[in-house]
């Protein structure tokens, strides 16, 4: 197959322009986790000891696991904890600060306090925020408590480009994407007219696929123009999704579970969809094809409909990823919930299950997206019949 028009200079400098936007627009994204809550329970009088009982609480469980964080955590807790601090990089009143996530001391309820360059920091829910200099309530930070129970935390913010587990697997993707299709695209330089060989081999079905059932259907004869874009999202949502599937590192970040993330790669489809858009499509907006009279009705619904079709991406795309890890998480927590190994033959098989069908869940959400993608596009540039 001939595919050297695609695979040029200056695709791949796009395609290496939506990673790096994707990653950057997404160092801040982070989502709010809480700490298992430890009830301690008295024994006898007779043994005279006070022992603590831990108990899940499976929805602080779930969220600590689909949520952002500045380590990955390989096993164990407290003084057993094994993983990787991330490095923490903040834009402060008196500029950039960079340290390590340890300082923190796995510390997320505002209890460590850092110093650097004569600020304090302290972390609260897995949000760094600039540390009170008196301790309140067992938090070096000014909280209320609104109506329905939940801590508002007073204290600024500084901006935060922490290379958290999210960032860490976007940057992780974005070299597997660049090693691999700039490798492909040598390839086909190189066997111009010839038969693929070797990895190129295999990732020309999937260029193929993207090409015949997504781009040309929906796209028409301009197709070639927009490939570079629906190849860079095609195969990031798919390598992410992927990523999230792996229990241990470098996987196990939710990041397309991240409503930031998907949200950017909507942000992303809406504005090459605005900005392709020809004299017909914005007619037929704001000069649709109905009665005069019907205008003040039908103009303000085609303006919404601008905005509806990339939030329905985001949402889509976040919803599926995310309920997915919940139904895993959910499945596994049975076994501590009703405190029986009777119940984990059950779970296991359940789980085991789930993933299988998360395999062609995180292939099937990558098309998805890509299809509506190029869907929106094909509307902004067809032709007037």
């Amino acid at each position: 197959m001939e595919f050297s028009h695609i695979f040029n200079s200056k695709s791949i400098k796009i395609t290496a322009f939506f990673a790096l936007f994707f990653a950057f627009f997404t160092s801040n994204a982070q989502n709010d986790t809480d700490s298992v809550v430890h009830d301690h329970a008295g024994l006898s009088e007779k043994e005279e000891q006070i022992e603590s009982e831990e108990k899940l609480d499976v929805n602080n469980f779930i969220l600590h696991h689909i949520a952002d964080a500045h380590e990955f955590h390989f096993y164990g807790e407290g003084k057993d904890w094994k993983g990787i601090y991330l490095p923490v990089i903040l834009w402060t009143n008196n500029g950039l600060v960079i340290f390590s996530s340890k300082q923190f001391q796995l510390d997320h309820n505002g209890v460590v306090v850092v110093e650097n360059k004569g600020q304090k920091f302290t972390r609260y829910h897995n949000k760094i925020y600039y540390a009170s200099n008196e301790m309140n309530h067992g938090a070096y930070l000014s909280m209320s408590t609104d109506e329905k129970g939940q801590h508002i935390v007073a204290n600024e913010k500084p901006w935060d480009f922490s290379i958290t587990k999210n960032v860490f697997t976007i940057l992780l993707s974005i070299t597997a994407l660049c090693i691999i299709f700039i490798g492909v695209a040598n390839s086909y330089k190189k066997r111009e007219g010839k038969a693929p060989k070797g990895f190129q081999s295999l990732i020309e079905p999937i260029i193929i696929f993207v090409r015949d059932d997504i781009a040309k259907p929906n796209l028409g004869y301009k197709y070639e123009r927009y490939m570079p874009y629906l190849l860079t999202v095609f195969f990031f949502i798919w390598f992410n999704n992927m990523f999230g599937l792996v229990p241990f590192f470098p996987g196990g970040a939710n990041v397309t579970g991240n409503i930031a993330v998907t949200m950017v790669l909507a942000a992303i489809t809406f504005l090459i969809t605005t900005f392709s858009g020809n004299k017909y499509y914005w007619a037929h907006i704001f000069k649709p094809n109905v009665p005069w009279w019907l205008y003040p009705l039908m103009i303000p619904v085609e303006i919404i409909g601008i905005f509806t079709k990339p939030i329905a991406l985001m949402i889509r795309l976040f919803a599926n990823i995310t309920a997915g890890h919940i139904l895993v998480l959910a499945l596994i927590s049975l076994i501590f919930v009703f405190e029986s190994v009777a119940v984990a033959p059950a779970s296991i098989v359940f789980v085991l299950f789930i993933s299988l069908i998360e395999l062609l869940v995180a292939f099937i959400q990558a098309f998805i997206f890509t299809i509506l993608s190029a869907l929106f596009i094909g509307m902004a540039i067809e032709e007037h019949h």
